[in-house]
């Protein structure tokens, strides 16, 4: 009896998994759907190519509305870029509503104009976005324990400063200079916002990272555990940016993975204003019920935005 009800069981249970794959199946978006938006205007440019050994990506470039060749922008470049637009096209029908409160903002006054690059995430992307100079800062038995040879951090931010920010330079002619040019992700895309502000100070003014996969955790091929937490806090302290010389914005929520992250946001904050970053120049906030999804990201989008390009650049 016990072994009838048992494969009872594994029928429903089985049943139960087909009917979720199907369900998952049929929300999925449309392959290679091109995303709306309803304010401003988006161009693409499919399967942008790098020298620096790491895949083509699509970009999408938001502009805001009644944008004019070398009109006076900034230039904010965003990570995940297929998540920033529109929910019919992402795979989780998430996404940031960049479109949507960034020209509210600038109508509202509250931000200066500013363009938008979303670049593509790949299947590279926890490598692109690891930041690769951490395991100089790991024990020689942990980083040993790790896959590190295919980590892109560098040649992905190489792509990005010595390639694609040109191309977006001499196409739409936007404000130049560092004070002008700002990066911004989530979890890891938060961790390589903050590590191309310690490796290129002189190209970007500025960093948000929001929901930042401090922890280091649930990573492939060894890279669980806090010593890799702790590898790139030190990291940061060697690197980062002249004392409240760049603009830093960090945050995270309390549910999902951004429960875990506090602890080590604590952390961090605690580097970072030791070497005397005040208020004005770093910000780090928590978001009391906020997730980990594209969905609690577009709700405080404004924070980080307002931290950026809230202020007349000098």
């Amino acid at each position: 009896m016990a072994k009838k009800r048992r494969k009872t069981w594994l029928w429903i249970v089985g049943v139960l998994l087909l009917l979720l794959a199907s369900i998952a199946w049929c929300m999925r978006p449309p392959k290679n759907k091109i995303p709306v938006v309803s304010q401003g205007s988006l161009e693409r440019f499919p399967q942008f190519k790098s020298q620096y050994g790491i895949p083509d990506r699509d970009i999408a470039v938001w502009l805001p509305e009644g944008y004019q060749t070398g009109d006076s922008c900034d230039v904010l470049y965003m990570h995940d870029g297929n998540m920033l637009f529109d929910a019919t096209t992402t795979w989780n029908r998430q996404e940031w509503q960049v479109d949507e409160v960034i020209d509210s903002l600038i109508k509202a006054g509250a931000i200066r104009p500013c363009i938008v690059v979303g670049i593509y995430n790949t299947d590279d992307r926890l490598t692109e976005y690891y930041p690769d100079k951490t395991v100089q800062y790991v024990p020689d038995a942990d980083r040993k324990k790790a896959k590190t040879d295919k980590l892109a951090g560098d040649a992905y931010l190489e792509f990005i400063v010595k390639e694609l920010k040109p191309f977006i330079e001499d196409r739409y002619k936007p404000l130049m200079g560092r004070e002008h040019t700002f990066m911004m992700g989530s979890s890891m895309g938060g961790l390589i916002s903050l590590y191309a502000l310690c490796e290129y100070p002189q190209v970007f003014g500025g960093a948000a990272c929001l929901s930042t996969h401090l922890s280091m955790g649930h990573l492939p091929d060894g890279f669980d555990g806090d010593l890799w937490a702790t590898g790139f806090r030190e990291y940061v302290n060697q690197h980062l940016p002249e004392v409240n010389g760049s603009l830093i914005y960090m945050d995270h929520g309390t549910k999902d993975f951004d429960a875990d992250y506090g602890k080590y946001q604590t952390l961090l904050d605690s580097v970072i204003t030791t070497k005397g970053w005040d208020k004005q120049h770093y910000m780090s906030l928590v978001f009391d019920g906020h997730g980990h999804n594209e969905t609690c990201w577009a709700k405080r989008l404004d924070h980080p935005l307002k931290f950026l390009l809230g202020t007349p650049a000098e």
